[in-house]
């Protein structure tokens, strides 16, 4: 059979190798192809493989072969799934492989903005020591007051790294979980996301993002925020809204920002509509792999290939994500978890 993966950057060497030792044609794509490009390559392909690359509605119906879309990652913003569902092509992601994995590097960029790490290294590269004076003083993570907007399995893993590691107080705020529940995490519940904000030192974002989460973190919201605080995004960019980021950083809102996620990727020196955020001291940014380590990428490789296995051989495709999005699919699915 013939499978189209895209996003070829993302190396998948195990993956790819079982797959073509099946005897199937494996077709690699790089980021940024052209919609037309992936059409034709799609025309008469029965399995796509995807990570970044745009899967549209035009896509979809121009494969007519094709026996299901594999998200080798977690979101799945970037395909249209109500199309997919229409032409009853199953969509399936990777929820489990880097949920301690991207809690661990959101804690990174926490601790890392707490102890002015960049800035230290910085002065340190440039003038070799730096003795004790305000422009370097840090923070204790221990009875700090961390904030997680999202409680699902990465927000749970950081709020255990933050509370039972550092002895932070974490609160949370994710609507309908009961404070009962959160309690059972070790975070205290915040009724209102105004109310987290006011309160917390460092706010980490761990939440999805859909109609009611874009924009979550505006203006508004980034002012609520004490200007000692810091910001740290792992999830989807665009739940910040990113240039009232930059006034808020530029006027002092908030004391800095950690992220690995934007909404147009990738980032770029110049001419990119957040260019101004580089060379900032109170400002980390890395390239969206936070989810990068080996064994997550072991995870991610084993599973990827048992997602297609059961494709490829006409059986239903296990869904392991709560995603109401995924769990819409009535053809050629089970859901698990």
């Amino acid at each position: 059979m013939k499978i189209v993966r895209t996003d070829r950057e993302l190396k998948m060497p195990i993956a790819d190798a079982a797959l073509r030792d099946l005897g199937h044609e494996l077709i690699l794509l790089p980021d940024g192809i052209a919609e037309a490009d992936l059409i034709r390559e799609v025309a008469d392909a029965d399995l796509l493989l995807m990570c970044y690359t745009p899967v549209t509605r035009k896509v979809i119906e121009a494969a007519p072969k094709l026996r299901g879309i594999v998200k080798y990652g977690v979101g799945i913003d970037a395909i249209d799934i109500p199309a997919a569902i229409e032409h009853k092509i199953p969509v399936v992601n990777i929820p489990e492989y880097a949920e301690e994995t991207v809690a661990e590097g959101a804690f990174a960029l926490m601790i890392a903005l707490a102890k002015r790490l960049p800035a230290l290294g910085r002065v340190m590269q440039s003038e070799g020591w730096a003795w004790p004076e305000p422009a370097w003083i840090g923070r204790d993570l221990a009875e700090s007051t961390v904030g997680i907007i999202g409680l699902g399995k990465i927000g749970r893993s950081m709020a255990r790294m933050a509370g039972a590691g550092f002895r932070a107080r974490v609160v949370a705020y994710n609507p309908g979980m009961p404070a009962e529940e959160m309690a059972v995490h070790g975070a205290e519940k915040c009724e209102t996301l105004q109310e987290l904000l006011e309160q917390s030192d460092f706010v980490t974002i761990h939440a999805v993002l859909n109609d009611s989460t874009r924009h979550l973190i505006g203006e508004a919201e980034l002012k609520a925020m004490k200007p000692t605080a810091a910001l740290i995004n792992v999830s989807r960019g665009a739940i910040i809204d990113e240039v009232a980021l930059i006034k808020a950083l530029d006027e002092g809102w908030i004391a800095g920002a950690g992220l690995d996620v934007f909404s147009q990727e990738p980032l770029a020196l110049e001419n990119h509509p957040l260019s101004a955020l580089f060379g900032r001291a109170n400002v980390i940014l890395t390239p969206h792999l936070t989810f990068y380590t080996e064994e997550a990428m072991a995870r991610l490789e084993a599973e990827t290939l048992e997602r297609c296995r059961e494709l490829l051989d006409g059986r239903p495709v296990q869904i392991k994500s709560q995603d109401p999005r995924l769990r819409a699919q009535v053809s050629g699915v089970q859901f698990s978890g």
